[in-house]
């Protein structure tokens, strides 16, 4: 889906306008199979987007960003990043009564992942099991379908 620039000069249109940009292109290139262009360009990505959220975002908006963030260096190996990353945004997530379930499921995968990449192999297998416990409940199958895209880049225990 194609975003519209903002037409406005207000700089905090335009924040949203790349954030939102960044973000979908960086979750598009998590996906992919990525060269080491690619990797460069994922991750810049996922960094231009959490600058912007940063500037004009809500919590929410940020934690999301701090989901992606963990995601991208746990594909590219950044294990220590990773898991500081995804440790917040997953407290964040688990500590809101409103969380969809599908975006439960996201913080789990994601933590999961950020786990392996940094080496915790006890924290890796809880969380992968807790993942799959978040996939099961998730209610509509297209949103259970886009998790288990990122799912599926975990490495099972």
């Amino acid at each position: 889906m194609a975003l519209t620039p903002p037409t406005d000069p207000d700089p905090r249109l335009w924040h949203r306008h790349f954030a939102a940009l960044g973000n979908n292109r960086a979750w598009e290139l998590s996906v992919q199979v990525r060269d080491a262009a690619g990797d460069h360009e994922l991750l810049d990505a996922a960094h231009a987007s959490a600058w912007h959220w940063q500037a004009v975002g809500t919590e929410l908006n940020r934690m999301r960003a701090g989901m992606l963030l963990a995601q991208v260096h746990a594909l590219l190996g950044h294990g220590k990043t990773a898991l500081g990353y995804a440790q917040g945004m997953r407290a964040y997530f688990r500590a809101q009564a409103q969380t969809p379930d599908w975006e439960l499921a996201f913080a789990e995968v994601v933590y999961a992942h950020a786990a392996f990449a940094a080496g915790r192999r006890e924290e890796h297998q809880a969380g992968y099991r807790a993942a799959e416990k978040a996939l099961a409940a998730i209610a509509d199958e297209e949103d259970r379908a886009v998790v288990l895209m990122t799912f599926r880049q975990v490495p099972a225990p």
